[in-house]
């Protein structure tokens, strides 16, 4: 679990995700010389932040998106939310402005405003994040930003045994997205790929259980091209890892502009449930994220 302390501990709401494309970067560099391929890194001011690993002859993209929640400073000690956390009174956020480190705590007013108590005034524009308290059990994981940074460990995991695909690491998903459309083109138009995996964290709810295996998302906001559904889910039954089946009307993924993109992509979301989703005690079984990893490599193998 260390790797996956390290990924929740770098801070990178949507729209900051520089140092956290960094950390990969030199993750992939250090440790690609004991992987079965050698990736080809596509980054640069072309792709913004976002980070593509191409393996061999790539058949499958798997995408993981790797910005999370968060808060702007506004005016008069309020805090912006960046996507949607659940956060409440008493929540510790860090962050920095150009007078210094800040620890501070957030205060929910009855009317759901939301401002900070710290001893000085923070710079209007500060990104605050909250405070990782990373902890491991013997069967779960509990800490902020599981969403999505067990989805980019996911595709870490597999990256040493993989022979062919793309990762895709990608920015701005959990407010409104915006880098599928470019990634969707480069994609395409360079590796003629149509097939696509999700890689990100779904929810417990009454149908989908921790411990219960990875989840297979039938459907959410987006529905998916039932014939590529269809050969997931022979795979997976294939492959004898234990997952469930979800079935929900809302929530959406990168999946939702590969769907919306004018380019031919399949897509199936695939990721262990959390519970606690977007706050600071995000909670997933170990098992789970066993699956999780186990059906991405054969997947990856197979498809």
């Amino acid at each position: 679990m260390n790797l996956l302390k390290q990924l929740c501990n770098v801070p990178a709401t949507a729209g900051d995700e520089g140092l956290l494309r960094d950390f990969l970067w030199k993750f992939v560099k250090t440790n690609e010389k004991n992987w079965r391929v050698k990736p080809k890194i596509h980054q640069g001011n072309f792709l913004q932040d976002n980070l593509i690993l191409e393996f061999g002859k790539p058949r499958t993209a798997a995408f993981a998106h790797m910005d999370s929640v968060g808060f702007t400073v506004g005016y008069y000690n309020q805090l912006i939310p960046i996507g949607s956390p659940q956060v409440r009174t008493g929540d510790t956020l860090v962050g920095e402005d150009r007078l210094g480190p800040i620890t501070c705590t957030v205060v929910v007013s009855e009317e759901s405003v939301i401002t900070y108590e710290f001893p000085r005034a923070i710079a209007r524009g500060t990104v605050l994040v909250y405070q990782c308290n990373f902890r491991s059990s013997e069967d779960y994981v509990e800490s902020c930003y599981l969403d999505n940074r067990l989805g980019v460990y996911n595709l870490l995991k597999i990256a040493p045994e993989l022979e062919n695909g793309l990762l895709v690491f990608t920015c701005r998903e959990e407010h409104g997205g915006g880098a599928i459309p470019m990634l969707a083109k480069y994609i395409y138009e360079t590796f003629s790929i149509t097939q696509t995996l999700i890689s990100d964290i779904t929810w417990v709810t009454a149908g989908v259980r921790h411990g219960d295996g990875v989840a297979i998302s039938l459907r959410d906001q987006g529905i998916p091209r039932k014939n590529y559904l269809d050969r997931i889910l022979l795979l997976a039954e294939e492959s004898g890892v234990q997952y469930q089946l979800e079935v929900e009307s809302s929530g959406s993924s990168d999946a939702r502009e590969l769907q919306a993109s004018p380019y031919p992509f399949d897509w199936c979301f695939i990721g262990a449930p959390e519970g606690g989703v977007h706050s600071p005690n995000e909670k997933v079984h170990h098992d789970d994220i066993k699956d999780m990893i186990n059906l991405y490599k054969y997947l990856l193998r197979n498809l």
